[in-house]
């Protein structure tokens, strides 16, 4: 079955309410409702493009890459931290509009490149007070991307992600705020972290797609601010 068909597969099966959502016990997950915001992300998947994967171990999904950015690390918001190309719903907006406006103004990609396979269910984001929904793309036709205001984004890649299922580029991120460590799934590729809601949403979809291989939790990546 290929990668795309998994991912059409896994918004059936989100819409039929048989999709577990990423573990709820991780603090980034939890916000109050009645007041949290709405916002969406592009998590965008295509056929890995020329730069190819470091890892050359037979994991699922070996073509494929998904696209990421760096946060500019002046934000006030999760500076530096690696996101999905996303930000808040306009009034008026549907999810999978603001995911592609938002998409297209932080990395100049061409939306009518990409297909839209569905919707995921709405997922906390903490720091934020955020209601986030994640909406699932396969790039039917690539274009380029690039950081299109520095003050946003330090960063536009895509990231093979044979790379993020490796195991040797797994650790548990852990970060300490207010007397409190907070903990959550996390990869290190392309020179980065990439941890917090985005790998929280990261780990449960490999989950969920049946890609993912087991790795050691135990290795302790601390989080510097």
């Amino acid at each position: 079955m290929s990668a795309r068909q998994d991912l059409i597969d896994l918004v059936q099966r989100s819409d039929n309410g048989d999709v577990t959502p990423p573990n709820t016990s991780w603090a980034a997950l939890t916000v109050d409702e009645t007041i949290a915001r709405k916002a969406a992300v592009l998590m965008l998947f295509g056929v890995l493009d020329d730069v190819p994967a470091v890892s050359s171990k037979p994991l699922a999904a070996a073509d494929l890459d998904v696209l990421l950015l760096e946060r500019a690390h002046t934000l006030g918001s999760h500076p530096g931290q690696v996101a999905f190309p996303g930000g808040g719903i306009d009034d008026g907006e549907t999810p999978v509009a603001a995911a592609l406006r938002e998409a297209e103004e932080e990395t100049g990609l061409d939306s009518a490149g990409v297909e839209v396979l569905g919707s995921l269910q709405e997922l906390g984001l903490a720091r934020s007070n955020f209601l986030v929904t994640p909406v699932l793309g396969w790039w039917a036709s690539p274009s380029p991307v690039h950081v299109v205001d520095y003050g946003e984004s330090a960063q536009v890649f895509r990231v093979p992600v044979r790379d993020l299922l490796d195991p040797v580029n797994r650790v548990t991120a852990t970060v300490g705020r207010d007397g409190r460590t907070f903990s959550s799934p996390a990869f290190t590729v392309c020179g980065v972290l990439v941890w917090g809601f985005t790998g929280i949403i990261l780990d449960g979809l490999f989950e969920q797609l049946g890609w993912a291989v087991p790795w050691d939790r135990s290795r302790v990546h601390q989080v510097a601010f």
